[in-house]
Protein backbone atom coordinates (compact mmCIF):
# COMPACT_ATOMS: atom_id res chain seq x y z
CA UNK A 1 0.00 0.00 0.00
CA UNK A 2 1.22 3.49 -0.75
CA UNK A 3 -0.04 7.06 -0.85
CA UNK A 4 0.16 8.80 -4.21
CA UNK A 5 -1.22 12.25 -4.94
CA UNK A 6 -3.53 12.15 -1.95
CA UNK A 7 -5.12 8.77 -2.68
CA UNK A 8 -4.36 5.44 -1.08
CA UNK A 9 -3.28 2.63 -3.43
CA UNK A 10 -3.32 -1.02 -2.43
CA UNK A 11 -0.82 -3.65 -3.61
CA UNK A 12 -3.25 -6.51 -2.96
CA UNK A 13 -6.08 -6.75 -5.50
CA UNK A 14 -9.48 -6.72 -3.86
CA UNK A 15 -8.10 -5.41 -0.55
CA UNK A 16 -10.29 -2.82 1.13
CA UNK A 17 -8.40 0.47 1.56
CA UNK A 18 -10.93 1.48 4.25
CA UNK A 19 -9.30 -0.98 6.63
CA UNK A 20 -5.95 0.75 6.23
CA UNK A 21 -7.46 4.24 6.37
CA UNK A 22 -8.92 3.27 9.73
CA UNK A 23 -5.48 2.27 10.95
CA UNK A 24 -3.94 5.55 9.84
CA UNK A 25 -6.63 7.69 11.48
CA UNK A 26 -6.31 5.91 14.84
CA UNK A 27 -4.18 7.93 17.27
CA UNK A 28 -1.32 5.55 18.08
CA UNK A 29 0.42 6.30 21.37
CA UNK A 30 3.87 4.95 22.14
CA UNK A 31 4.75 4.83 25.82
CA UNK A 32 8.50 4.99 26.25
CA UNK A 33 10.59 5.78 29.30
CA UNK A 34 14.26 5.58 30.24
CA UNK A 35 15.47 2.04 30.92
CA UNK A 36 16.21 1.45 34.61
CA UNK A 37 19.68 -0.03 34.13
CA UNK A 38 20.72 2.14 31.19
CA UNK A 39 20.79 1.42 27.45
CA UNK A 40 23.15 -1.61 27.52
CA UNK A 41 20.59 -4.14 28.86
CA UNK A 42 18.07 -2.93 26.27
CA UNK A 43 20.57 -3.48 23.44
CA UNK A 44 21.44 -6.92 24.89
CA UNK A 45 17.74 -7.84 25.02
CA UNK A 46 17.07 -6.67 21.46
CA UNK A 47 20.15 -8.53 20.22
CA UNK A 48 18.97 -11.76 21.83
CA UNK A 49 15.44 -11.21 20.54
CA UNK A 50 16.34 -10.43 16.93
CA UNK A 51 19.11 -13.00 16.57
CA UNK A 52 17.69 -15.90 18.50
CA UNK A 53 17.35 -19.36 17.01
CA UNK A 54 14.60 -21.93 17.37
CA UNK A 55 16.48 -23.96 20.01
CA UNK A 56 19.83 -23.32 21.65
CA UNK A 57 22.44 -25.98 22.39
CA UNK A 58 22.02 -25.84 26.16
CA UNK A 59 18.42 -27.08 25.80
CA UNK A 60 19.47 -30.19 23.84
CA UNK A 61 19.89 -33.04 26.32
CA UNK A 62 20.72 -35.94 24.00
CA UNK A 63 20.78 -36.73 20.30
CA UNK A 64 20.88 -40.21 18.78
CA UNK A 65 19.77 -41.85 15.54
CA UNK A 66 16.48 -42.82 17.18
CA UNK A 67 15.62 -39.85 19.46
CA UNK A 68 16.25 -36.18 20.11
CA UNK A 69 15.68 -35.21 23.74
CA UNK A 70 15.43 -31.55 24.77
CA UNK A 71 14.15 -29.26 27.51
CA UNK A 72 11.32 -26.79 26.89
CA UNK A 73 9.07 -24.44 28.83
CA UNK A 74 5.35 -25.32 28.87
CA UNK A 75 3.50 -22.00 29.11
CA UNK A 76 0.14 -23.78 29.32
CA UNK A 77 1.27 -25.44 32.54
CA UNK A 78 2.44 -22.38 34.49
CA UNK A 79 5.73 -22.00 32.59
CA UNK A 80 7.05 -25.27 34.00
CA UNK A 81 10.17 -26.85 32.50
CA UNK A 82 9.61 -30.21 30.82
CA UNK A 83 11.54 -32.69 28.68
CA UNK A 84 10.38 -33.92 25.27
CA UNK A 85 11.56 -36.88 23.18
CA UNK A 86 11.05 -36.75 19.41
CA UNK A 87 12.11 -38.80 16.44
CA UNK A 88 14.85 -36.96 14.50
CA UNK A 89 12.65 -36.27 11.45
CA UNK A 90 9.89 -34.78 13.62
CA UNK A 91 12.45 -32.63 15.43
CA UNK A 92 13.82 -31.39 12.09
CA UNK A 93 10.28 -30.71 10.82
CA UNK A 94 9.51 -28.59 13.89
CA UNK A 95 12.86 -26.82 13.69
CA UNK A 96 12.29 -26.01 10.00
CA UNK A 97 9.06 -24.18 10.90
CA UNK A 98 11.28 -21.44 12.39
CA UNK A 99 13.31 -20.90 9.20
CA UNK A 100 12.24 -17.75 7.39
CA UNK A 101 11.12 -18.23 3.77
CA UNK A 102 13.41 -16.85 1.07
CA UNK A 103 12.95 -13.12 0.69
CA UNK A 104 11.65 -12.55 4.23
CA UNK A 105 13.72 -10.20 6.36
CA UNK A 106 13.74 -10.43 10.15
CA UNK A 107 15.06 -6.92 10.72
CA UNK A 108 13.74 -4.11 8.58
CA UNK A 109 15.37 -0.69 8.48
CA UNK A 110 13.35 2.51 8.41
CA UNK A 111 14.19 6.19 8.17
CA UNK A 112 17.77 7.06 7.31
CA UNK A 113 18.78 3.38 7.04
CA UNK A 114 15.93 2.26 4.78
CA UNK A 115 17.06 0.75 1.48
CA UNK A 116 15.47 3.53 -0.51
CA UNK A 117 16.95 6.41 1.53
CA UNK A 118 20.37 5.30 2.78
CA UNK A 119 22.21 6.00 -0.49
CA UNK A 120 21.25 9.67 -0.08
CA UNK A 121 20.95 10.08 3.69
CA UNK A 122 24.21 8.49 4.85
CA UNK A 123 26.48 10.72 2.68
CA UNK A 124 24.48 13.76 3.90
CA UNK A 125 25.00 12.73 7.53
CA UNK A 126 28.72 12.21 6.95
CA UNK A 127 28.97 15.71 5.46
CA UNK A 128 27.12 17.19 8.44
CA UNK A 129 29.37 15.41 10.94
CA UNK A 130 32.69 16.10 9.13
CA UNK A 131 35.42 16.57 11.77
CA UNK A 132 33.35 15.16 14.60
CA UNK A 133 33.69 11.65 13.15
CA UNK A 134 37.49 11.75 13.47
CA UNK A 135 37.20 12.93 17.09
CA UNK A 136 34.70 10.16 17.83
CA UNK A 137 36.98 7.49 16.33
CA UNK A 138 39.92 8.78 18.42
CA UNK A 139 37.74 8.70 21.52
CA UNK A 140 36.63 5.11 20.83
CA UNK A 141 40.22 3.99 20.18
CA UNK A 142 41.39 5.64 23.41
CA UNK A 143 38.83 3.58 25.35
CA UNK A 144 39.80 0.29 23.67
CA UNK A 145 41.33 -2.19 26.12
CA UNK A 146 45.04 -2.85 25.84
CA UNK A 147 45.76 -6.37 24.64
CA UNK A 148 48.86 -8.08 26.03
CA UNK A 149 50.92 -10.60 24.09
CA UNK A 150 49.58 -14.09 24.92
CA UNK A 151 53.17 -15.46 25.13
CA UNK A 152 55.16 -13.00 27.26
CA UNK A 153 52.16 -11.23 28.87
CA UNK A 154 54.13 -7.94 28.81
CA UNK A 155 54.28 -6.42 25.34
CA UNK A 156 51.22 -4.66 23.98
CA UNK A 157 49.68 -6.00 20.80
CA UNK A 158 48.32 -3.70 18.13
CA UNK A 159 45.28 -4.65 16.04
CA UNK A 160 46.08 -4.15 12.37
CA UNK A 161 43.04 -5.81 10.82
CA UNK A 162 39.73 -7.19 12.03
CA UNK A 163 37.55 -9.64 10.14
CA UNK A 164 33.80 -9.32 10.39
CA UNK A 165 31.63 -12.31 11.28
CA UNK A 166 31.38 -13.41 7.63
CA UNK A 167 35.12 -13.96 7.26
CA UNK A 168 38.04 -12.03 5.83
CA UNK A 169 37.62 -9.51 3.02
CA UNK A 170 38.44 -10.83 -0.43
CA UNK A 171 41.65 -8.79 -0.64
CA UNK A 172 42.76 -9.01 2.98
CA UNK A 173 46.39 -9.85 2.10
CA UNK A 174 46.67 -6.51 0.29
CA UNK A 175 45.39 -4.76 3.41
CA UNK A 176 48.12 -6.41 5.50
CA UNK A 177 51.04 -5.37 3.27
CA UNK A 178 52.23 -1.82 3.95
CA UNK A 179 51.90 0.50 1.01
CA UNK A 180 55.19 1.92 -0.25
CA UNK A 181 55.05 5.51 -1.55
CA UNK A 182 56.39 5.98 -5.10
Amino acid sequence: MWLKRGSLHCAFPGEDPQLFRGLFTKPWVVYAKRPFAGPEPVIDYLGRYTHKIAISNHRLLSVSKQRVRFRYKDYRDGSSHKVMDLEPMEFIRRFALHILPKGFVRIRHYGILSSRRKAVSIPQIILQLQGRVVALIRHIRSRAPEVLCPCCKKALMKTILRFDHRGPPKRYKELLTPSVPH
